[in-house]
């Protein structure tokens, strides 16, 4: 039995959410867009390719903390998605003040693809706010008295890395007209700064009546 495999409400819930993500900028996006444009396609996906594996690490992290958080209070596990839900509204205040930063540039050095990649790596493996991210999203999805919480926290990451690769891959393969495209219309990257704002309101609102209940 695939006890690991989330509702289908909650899993397409979830795809939304990554989808917002994956298209919001920020510095992996600027890094593997940046080297795509000015090295080339494959340090691009180099780039990529260092960055999923520091989510990949994080998920990993997050999957065994929250799981043996679980298993030693199931209060302490409910207040953290309540605290999460605060999280998800701060970042969509954010978002909307503030909006996304993209900074790509037409020229850079000629790194080994092996030195872009750990580049990749540290921007989301070192990247505090990547780990706040983290701990406070992927619990949404999961409820405290689920036995199987770890797999599903596990599953869910791993997902977010599989879902964000084709559309990551298709902006590094398009990275020049990309990045043309949102210098010259700061409409489409505030609505993406809405989209993101939405969706991360959206399921801090859920949470929050569903604590209610």
């Amino acid at each position: 039995m695939l006890t690991f495999l989330p509702s289908l409400s909650v899993f397409l819930a979830y795809l939304v959410a990554v989808i917002a993500l994956t298209l919001t900028p920020g510095p992996d996006m600027t890094l593997f867009l940046g080297k795509a444009i000015g090295q080339s396609r494959k340090a691009g996906i180099a780039a990529f390719a260092g960055a999923s594996t520091g989510l990949i690490v994080h998920t990993v992290l997050v999957a065994v903390g929250l799981s043996a958080l679980l298993a030693a209070s199931t209060t302490a596990f409910t207040i953290l998605k309540v605290v999460g839900a605060a999280y998800l509204v701060y970042l969509a205040v954010q978002a909307i003040r503030h909006g996304s930063a993209l900074s790509v540039g037409g020229k850079g050095s000629s790194d080994p693809i092996s030195k872009v990649y750990l580049k990749g790596l540290m921007v989301n493996l070192l990247n505090p706010k990547i780990i706040v991210f983290f701990v406070t999203f992927l619990p949404q999805f999961v409820t405290p008295t689920d036995p199987h919480a770890a797999g599903k926290l596990l599953f869910l990451g791993l997902m977010f890395v599989v879902v964000a690769t084709p559309i990551s891959i298709a902006m590094i393969w398009s990275a020049g007209s990309l990045a043309s495209f949102l210098k010259r219309s700061p409409r489409a990257t505030r609505a993406v700064d809405w989209l993101f704002a939405g969706v991360m309101g959206g399921f801090a609102v859920r949470l929050i009546l569903a604590q209610g209940k």
